[in-house]
């Protein structure tokens, strides 16, 4: 008789397609491995979350950093085992060696990218997470691949964009590297970047060819400046208490299966960029 472990995985940022292929491919990937435990993912929005755990309330905030402060209280408190968090906002919060992945050029491509993140240094730099959060780091995901510049002027340069101000992450790197270009970085959430593009905020905003669609960016950009500058990264995280409980074996399962995930996701968010650069350049 196999032996049932829950896992309550809640998805923590937009657009939810991307997260939720992830973890569904993770649950098919865990219960082909093992013959000894029978694997449930339930995956819930935090909305789902709150109405189904917590008397309706939602406390997920509609910021990514203050998201993290969230996932790791409902982890730590073991009411989660799973979700997948901006590698940027984990930087921040508990282990600023993982700015390093916000480099600008620091990937040639996508197989050297791959070659990094499942190496000697994105094993390192996940363990990192464990000595001062409540997470442990499985797998980096992409959740958008390299990054973009969509702009509300006709940009077909940075050089255009001298002089302006346009919307970056919260990470110090994607401000150095403007403010080295003499361009005015203005850091805000993603999902602000429209808003900011219509009032005239900024003039353009770093986002991922995968993103652009999702949140709106495109009925308010003219050109799209496909700089790759650096790779707009999520990460697959664990419950470390939770962990902790768990049989070795069944550790290696879950780690493997949540590599295999990453490398699937990794590949669909290439194919969903191509896609969005075709109805792009289709829609003029």
């Amino acid at each position: 008789m196999k032996k049932t472990i829950d896992i309550k995985w809640v998805i923590a940022h937009d657009p939810l397609y991307l997260f939720i292929r992830a973890a569904e491919f993770f649950q098919t990937a865990v219960n082909e491995k093992s013959d000894k435990y029978q694997v449930n993912v339930e995956i819930m929005t935090p909305t789902q979350y709150a109405e189904k755990y917590n008397a309706g309330e939602c406390a997920m905030p509609n910021n990514d950093a203050a998201r993290i402060d969230e996932i790791s209280r409902l982890m730590d408190e073991g009411k989660i085992q799973m979700s997948q968090l901006v590698t940027t906002n984990l930087a921040a919060a508990y282990n600023k060696d993982m700015h390093v992945l916000d480099m600008p050029f620091l990937f040639r491509d996508h197989d050297h990218a791959t070659r990094v993140l499942e190496g000697a240094p994105g094993k390192q730099l996940l363990a990192g997470l464990t000595k001062n959060s409540p997470l442990r780091g499985l797998a980096f995901t992409y959740s958008g691949g390299f990054r973009c510049l969509p702009s509300s002027k006709n940009a077909r340069s940075l050089a255009d964009l001298a002089g302006e101000s346009i919307r970056t992450g919260m990470n110090p790197m994607a401000r150095d590297t403007f403010s080295a270009i003499n361009i005015n970085p203005v850091s805000m959430e993603l999902h602000d970047t429209k808003d900011a593009m219509d009032r005239g905020t900024v003039v353009a905003g770093e986002s991922a060819f995968p993103r652009i669609y999702p949140t709106g960016l495109n009925s308010s950009s003219k050109t799209v400046l496909d700089t790759g500058h650096s790779l707009f990264l999520t990460s697959i995280i664990v419950n470390e208490k939770w962990w902790d409980t768990l049989d070795s074996d069944l550790q290696e399962i879950i780690t493997e299966s949540a590599v295999e995930a990453a490398r699937m996701e990794r590949e669909r968010s290439i194919e969903d960029g191509e896609e969005a650069k075709l109805r792009l350049a289709n829609e003029g």
